[in-house]
């Protein structure tokens, strides 16, 4: 499907923090660089014609103010748009409230920046237990697709996608993107005897693996 170790390393993965209005918040940013324009990547990330080829259908109204809904994952409401540079909306999963914020940049190259931070407040449940790659190998998993749609222009199957993260070299993605949170945890401030246990948990909620005893 992917050349895997390309694609990791193709990621940037970053953990921070900064002041919400709710308080405390953990800011989990991915990033990777695309050979296409501002233009071309903004549609691919809020037309619906185009985030069904890469990522999973979408309704509602993607505008200031408008609701909008993944199938069978998060919703939320568009709180700004500035076309084609990014905006930024609520996601909400399971009961839980986070932001997402998107920013396109071009690069001196020609191509265009992708870079995209999820935003958690301090005291969530699936933080504590999972970190970053609570939500961070789920966005490695979707800029796959997006990778492989920009790259070809094609749609991506969603089984087809599912069946590869149950092959061998799908499981070693998984491992691999867990393992990129981990060292972004470690980098950002997190202890390493915390932020193992996090990834090792993460790992195994993916993968299905049992996670190493701390």
């Amino acid at each position: 499907m992917i050349d895997v170790s390309h694609q990791i390393n193709a990621v940037r993965r970053t953990v921070g923090s900064r002041v919400i209005e709710a308080g405390e918040a953990h800011v989990v940013t991915v990033s990777q660089t695309y050979d296409t324009t501002v233009e071309d990547l903004w549609e691919a990330c809020t037309d619906p014609e185009r985030i069904l080829r890469w990522f999973l259908p979408v309704t509602g109204e993607l505008r200031p103010g408008g609701t909008y809904q993944l199938e069978g994952n998060a919703g939320g409401t568009v709180e700004r748009c500035d076309p084609p540079k990014g905006f930024t909306a609520t996601w909400e999963f399971g009961g839980n409230v986070s932001w997402i914020e998107l920013r396109l940049t071009p690069v001196a190259d020609g191509g265009t920046r992708f870079e995209l931070d999820h935003i958690a407040p301090d005291d969530d449940e699936k933080w504590q237990q999972f970190g970053p790659g609570a939500v961070g190998v789920g966005w490695d998993m979707a800029l796959i697709g997006l990778t492989l749609h920009l790259s070809s222009g094609a749609a991506v199957d969603p089984q087809e996608a599912m069946a590869w993260f149950g092959t061998e070299d799908g499981l070693r993605f998984v491992r691999l993107s867990s393992e990129g949170w981990y060292a972004a945890a470690v980098a950002g401030g997190e202890a390493e005897e915390v932020a193992r246990g996090r990834a090792d948990r993460t790992t195994a909620a993916y993968t299905g693996a049992e996670p190493e005893p701390s």
